[in-house]
Order: structure tokens, then sequence, then C-alpha cells
């Protein structure tokens, strides 16, 4: 940040009539700030602003995670009030202990289907020979209209005329 725009953003403070409230400052350094409704120097009313100063000012060095979720939530409106320190704590572990869970889950998991694996048979190998609904199912001569049974399609068969032309 140039201190050209320091300078800039002092000043607008000062004509904007907005004033800051910290409310929070998490484990990462962020800094979290309340602006209530208020109105300005031409008296249209402003609304009330959740501003989060970050820690790393540039934004090239922003990634997702950087901001915790409780923190988030508060920011975008979904939730009324700050979070607290303890709040956060208790959620990080929270989501500590599911990750554990879910990897003992998947092990045991992997593991059960090793076992089951051993302890079945190797299916039989079928062959499907026709649908029992097609026409010509049992026989192997070929049907003169085209029949279709799922994934087959056999044609109708055909037997040319004899040389003859017959008159119409």
């Amino acid at each position: 940040m140039s201190w050209w725009s320091g300078v800039w953003r002092s000043v607008w403070s000062a004509l904007s009539r907005e004033v800051r409230e910290h409310v929070g400052t998490d484990h990462l350094g962020n800094k979290y700030y309340y602006v209530a409704e208020y109105k300005n120097w031409r008296g249209q009313t402003i609304r009330e602003k959740r501003i989060v100063e970050a820690a790393n000012r540039k934004e090239v060095d922003y990634e997702a995670g950087d901001i915790p979720t409780e923190w988030e939530a508060w920011i975008r409106r979904t939730r009324k009030t700050p979070p607290t320190m303890e709040e956060i704590l208790k959620n990080e572990k929270y989501r500590e202990e599911i990750k554990i869970k879910s990897q003992d889950f998947y092990e045991k998991d992997k593991l059960g289907k090793e076992t089951s694996e051993e302890l079945l048979p190797s299916p039989t190998a079928t062959q499907v020979k026709g649908h029992a609904s097609a026409p010509y199912f049992g026989r192997e001569e070929p049907s003169v209209a085209p029949t279709s049974t799922g994934k087959t399609f056999q044609p109708g068969s055909w037997t040319p005329e004899d040389g003859k032309r017959q008159s119409q």
C-alpha cells in the first residue's frame, strides 16, 4: 500500500463520518470492525457495514481459509453476533475430531472390504443369449421382421427375388 492511499483513506474517513468499532481479532491476526448505519455529508443513509482488515494486506497473499468460518458468517450477516475465541477453538477441535473419525471409518471400511472379498466365492460368469420377450428366443433362425433386445439389434432377413421383374 502506497503512502498516497494511506493519506486518501485518512481524509476519506474524516469526511465520511464513518465510525469503526473494533469487534474482535482472530488467531490469524485479522481485525474485524463494525460500522453502524449513518448519514453522509449529502444526507444519504448508508447502511451498516462489517469490515475485515486482513493480516496480509496484499490481495495476492490471500488464500481461502485465511478467515475462520465463524467470522466469515458474521461478515456475510448469517449470524448476528460476532464469534468468541472460545467458540472458534471449540469448533476447530470438533473439526479435527471429525477428520480423525472419518479416517478411522475409512480404514475400517477398507479392511472390511478386504476380508469380505476373501470370504465370498468369486461370481460365476453367465452368458445371456437373447431375452425371453424376443420373438426368436430359443430359436437360431433369423426372423423376417427386425428385432431388438436391449443392447443388440438383429436386422430382419431378406432374400432377393429371382431375376425376373414382376409386373405391377
